[in-house]
């Protein structure tokens, strides 16, 4: 298995060497410079290879590339299918897993964090990773409870041991800095797309993801709002410390084993259960779980969605602002005047800026699609027919778009909407989503 490079040095040499390659093979058939493509003259075999390479390079890597490959893999359903298909899988090798830690490490750390009698707090511990991803990896082990169980036997249960890797904080930070230069490899895969805001985001929130006791302090905080809950399992937390996380082991089918060959019924079920947690979880925990990639996710045999990582969460105490429920409704009743009033109010659009209503209307009005009826069924086409129409330059949606502006008390909540929805498109989930809306957002009145 290749060594995960760790040196600074050697960090940026991989990420820098991207947008050369990249550049090289795109010089040979067009003699443009990578930022300058436009969209027509993009062809399938350089998005192709420029993927591939891309995300390799970002699985190695892990830390801050590893972190933003997962962010940004929870899109691919909006890429045209034909190139989708050919790096799907190597998103998917981003969600769930990436190369280990050597053993000694493991135990180096376990020393340091739970002191030097850690293996006294387990009957078992298994060396191998269950699970590894940006910034820690998971191992399966079963906790030594105090007391014993009514039978007199000692009691234990499974637990999921959390560690971080070292240097991780340091990984993160180089990371993302060297990252955000390569904008233009990102645009040629996906015309249209920038990456700023979302880089931005993810700096914001490593300080926070670095801190395993915060996040056990975030899990509770969930597990407390979703006791006994039907449709949402959150696992205990059994033991934190700033670089390693104990909590109960939660078995289940990863989400991403059922967008790849889930039954229709697992589809659906996933999805609904996916936006009953996004869209409750303010109300409920006055937090939003903020990375809905779905190595995240289980379903669980009883049929609950269980939730294993809370490293990224938004704390939203007033719940979900209530203007979006409101706009939304206004805009599902065509009160283009009333909708204009209330982006203006929130900073969506300037107080100078004019704008014509009817066409901010038509604007919103496809996005609004999955709540506009019963039912809806979220698929990939239908994503990348809304990228298409708000990305491509040509596009009215687009110029019109260039007037708004995004708040940036309603940046988290943007992209963590646009990740949920991203995976609802690669599950092709069908529910009721107005009915969940309904009931969780703040605003949002029934319509018609």
């Amino acid at each position: 298995m290749t060594d995960i490079p760790r040196r600074a040095v050697s960090r940026t040499a991989k990420l820098a060497a991207l947008p050369l390659g990249f550049a090289g093979r795109t010089v040979l058939g067009m003699g443009k410079r990578v930022t300058g493509l436009a969209s027509d003259v993009i062809s399938a075999e350089i998005q192709q290879r420029t993927a591939e390479q891309l995300f390799s390079v970002l699985g190695q890597l892990k830390g801050g590339a590893m972190k933003f490959g997962q962010a940004l893999s929870v899109f691919e359903a909006a890429l045209p299918e034909e190139i989708a298909a050919p790096y799907r899988q190597a998103l998917t090798k981003l969600q769930e897993a990436a190369p280990p830690l050597p053993v000694a490490s493991v135990h180096k750390v376990l020393t340091e964090q739970l002191g030097p009698d850690w293996r006294d707090r387990f009957v078992e511990f298994n060396d191998t990773p269950a699970a590894a991803a940006s910034i820690g990896q998971v191992h399966r082990a079963v906790w030594r409870d105090p007391g014993y169980d009514p039978a007199g036997a000692p009691k234990h249960r499974d637990v999921a041991v959390k560690i971080q890797y070292p240097g991780a904080g340091d990984a993160l930070l180089a990371d993302l800095k060297q990252l955000s230069r390569l904008g233009g490899m990102f645009r040629a895969i996906q015309p249209g797309l920038d990456v700023k805001p979302l880089l931005v985001e993810l700096r914001e929130r490593i300080t926070e993801e670095l801190d395993y006791e915060l996040e056990a302090e975030s899990q509770r905080a969930f597990a407390a709002a979703y006791a006994d809950d039907p449709d949402i399992y959150i696992p205990a937390v059994v033991s934190s410390a700033p670089r390693v996380l104990i909590t109960e082991w939660v078995e289940g089918t990863p989400l991403a084993q059922i967008i790849r060959d889930g039954t229709e019924e697992q589809r659906n079920e996933a999805g609904r259960l996916m936006a009953e947690l996004h869209l409750s979880a303010p109300m409920r925990a006055g937090l939003l779980h903020a990375d809905p990639h779905p190595g995240n996710f289980r379903l669980l045999p009883d049929g609950r969605l269980g939730v294993i990582d809370f490293g990224a969460v938004a704390r939203m105490p007033d719940g979900t602002p209530e203007p979006i429920g409101r706009l939304a409704s206004l805009a599902l009743r065509g009160e283009a005047d009333a909708v204009v009033a209330g982006l203006r109010s929130e900073g969506f659009v300037s107080e100078t800026e004019e704008i014509d209503a009817q066409a901010v209307l038509e604007y919103l009005r496809p996005m609004l699609e999955p709540v506009a009826a019963d039912e809806f069924r979220f698929t990939r086409a239908w994503l990348r027919g809304e990228a298409a129409r708000l990305a491509s330059p040509r596009s009215p949606a687009y110029q019109l778009g260039r007037q708004l502006n995004l708040p940036p008390s309603y940046l988290l909540i943007h992209r963590v909407t646009l990740g949920s929805i991203g995976v609802l498109c690669q599950l092709e989930a069908k529910a009721p989503y107005r009915l969940i809306l309904e009931r969780w957002l703040p605003g949002f009145a029934p319509v018609g």
